[in-house]
């Protein structure tokens, strides 16, 4: 049953792919995460080869449906080449029937989707619920320091990021991100090397305050102006 569920679901992805939507003039992505963030099938997503990487993710359930970590990664595969309503579908699944570990990382990419779209309460609470499974991940963590600097809450977005950092000792969590947008990245790693008192952080900021997102522009701005 659940291998028929599961390769209906990834057809549906495959035929439902929608063009790229235009960016949400009020949206702010955040970062997304993969739920086996090494291999084979991450490597290949993280060069930019996502149609290698839809297969070897594509393989990995052929060979066992319930390893929904897999169709976590391939939601990530769809949200990266614009099909964000194939991703939902498949990102429901992976809420609905995976582990907890693999529920924890399909919320903080439908979180990432709802911000995208502009649905920033959406997003907060899905990343919310994300956290509370748990709350040693620094996943959640991380994209909601970025949605609370987004919508102009420094203080949170600093104490936030601070306890994300003090969860991922070394950096493993964060180099295991994915990026949807460049602007993403940007943000980060503004915020990263702001509160490590890095004199790069102005760049980045200014690298933001030019972007596509007008939410990222204010807040970098509000950066650059020390508020």
């Amino acid at each position: 049953m659940r291998s028929a569920l599961v390769l209906a679901l990834v057809l549906a992805g495959c035929g439902g792919a929608e063009p790229r939507p235009a960016l949400h003039s009020d949206g702010a992505p955040l970062v997304a995460t993969l739920a086996t963030p090494t291999g084979a099938g991450a490597d290949r997503l993280r060069a930019g080869d996502l149609a290698a990487a839809r297969s070897l993710f594509e393989a990995a359930l052929a060979q066992d449906p319930d390893r929904l970590s897999a169709l976590n990664d391939l939601a990530v595969s769809y949200v990266l080449d614009g099909h964000g309503d194939a991703a939902h579908r498949l990102l429901d699944e992976v809420v609905a029937s995976g582990t907890p570990a693999e529920q924890q990382a399909a919320l903080v990419n439908l979180g990432e989707l709802y911000s995208a779209e502009g649905y920033v309460s959406a997003a907060r609470a899905t990343l919310e619920t994300a956290r509370s499974i748990d709350p040693q991940r620094p996943e959640p963590l991380y994209a909601l320091a970025l949605l609370a600097d987004a919508g102009g809450d420094l203080a949170s977005a600093r104490t936030l990021l601070q306890d994300a950092l003090r969860r991922d000792e070394g950096g493993a969590a964060r180099a295991g991100l994915a990026y949807v947008y460049p602007e993403e990245r940007v943000h980060l790693e503004a915020l990263v090397a702001e509160a490590a008192g890095d004199r790069a952080a102005r760049d980045r900021w200014r690298e933001l305050a030019a972007g596509r997102f007008a939410a990222l522009a204010t807040a970098a701005e509000r950066h650059l102006a020390g508020e």
